[in-house]
């Protein structure tokens, strides 16, 4: 489990659910998650669950919105970074080849669940603001580095819908199909040297 996602023993019971969710779908997966199966994660009774979610999609929409949440208050890169060294940091995060067996379940979870968005309109309201928050952060690093003189004159927000686009598809293809990380990080490198670098950088 991520650190600080989630409180060691928290003391409201739908984040004692939300964090129950967590666990049941590193376990199972989206497919076969059930409310039974979080209950078997949740410390109080199953029933209690079913009295604050009428099912397993209104409970993982919730948790989603926890997820953007968390990332909303606590998701940042070293602020005495470089815009640079900051956008290394993301590309260490996304193109490591070493993931934990529970990272790796998350990640095909999540994949399940934007699945979900080809025909939800709520899950695609969701993802579509978790989108949104994600090429924000890109743009404001890719801003900061157009006045630290790090990057071109670039557009920030064309930008980073471009490095957002490959991160994501990276972290899509990482759990489902079989592919070479170093060589896609190899060309992110090679586009961002391209395209966003000034001169002599």
């Amino acid at each position: 489990m991520p650190p600080g996602l989630f409180p060691e023993e928290p003391s409201e019971t739908r984040i004692e659910i939300l964090k129950a969710t967590y666990s049941a779908l590193c376990e199972h997966g989206y497919a076969d998650l059930t409310i039974e199966r979080i209950g078997q994660h949740f410390p109080k009774s199953t029933s209690l669950v079913y009295h604050h979610y009428e099912g397993k999609d209104e409970l993982l929409l919730d948790f989603l919105s926890y997820l953007l949440e968390d990332a909303e208050e606590n998701l940042g890169t070293d602020a005495a970074a470089n815009a640079h060294e900051r956008l290394q940091i993301i590309f260490d995060q996304v193109f490591t080849q070493e993931k934990s067996s529970e990272e790796i379940a998350f990640q095909q979870a999540m994949a399940w669940m934007r699945a979900q968005a080809t025909t939800d309109e709520e899950y695609r309201h969701h993802f579509t603001q978790h989108d949104r928050f994600f090429r924000d952060q890109l743009a404001d690093i890719i801003r900061d580095g157009i006045e630290e003189g790090e990057f071109k004159e670039v557009d920030p927000e064309q930008m980073g819908i471009a490095l957002h686009t490959i991160l994501s598809g990276t972290m899509a293809q990482q759990v489902t199909s079989d592919v070479d990380l170093s060589t896609l990080r190899a060309e992110a490198e090679a586009y961002v040297e391209a395209r966003l670098l000034a001169e002599g950088r």
